[in-house]
């Protein structure tokens, strides 16, 4: 049975997924950079021992990240791996519009506002928070 986080004692809160089957229509996914081994969305992924925010993100990439202090270092890599040329990354967050990092990174993509409230992993009630979908497109180096 698959580990399911959804309470407010864990940041980590599973990717629904038709909700990511719905995303990955659209862009193809190459990459899970914050997964378990029980719920990566793509064959090419990171758990937290592998560690995503050292790793490279490359190609298309899905974050779905831990929703507690540390997302700032995941939307910071998010938008660095697109401005560097690296990755076009799409981050599913909480819509979190009064915090730094949202108004630092989140406000520097392209914003998408989920109707309702998402229900991750297998949980019975739905999230407590609303949920956004942030692109970083991928810069292409030498283009005007």
């Amino acid at each position: 049975m698959t580990c399911v986080h959804y309470s407010s004692a864990t940041d980590m809160w599973e990717t629904p997924q038709a909700f990511f089957d719905a995303w990955n229509k659209e862009f193809n996914f190459d990459l899970d950079v914050c997964a378990t081994d029980e719920n990566a969305k793509c064959p090419l992924y990171y758990t937290k021992e592998k560690d995503g925010l050292s790793n490279r993100w490359a190609g298309t990439v899905w974050i779905n990240p831990p929703y507690g202090k540390e997302i700032i270092k995941w939307m910071r890599k998010a938008y660095e791996s697109a401005r560097d040329g690296d990755a076009t990354v799409v981050c599913l967050i909480p819509a979190r519009t009064d915090t730094a990092w949202w108004h630092d990174y989140a406000m520097k993509g392209e914003i998408t506002f989920i109707r309702g409230r998402l229900k991750f992993g297998n949980a019975e009630n739905s999230a407590p928070f609303p949920s956004a979908v942030v692109v970083f497109e991928q810069e292409v180096k030498g283009r005007k």
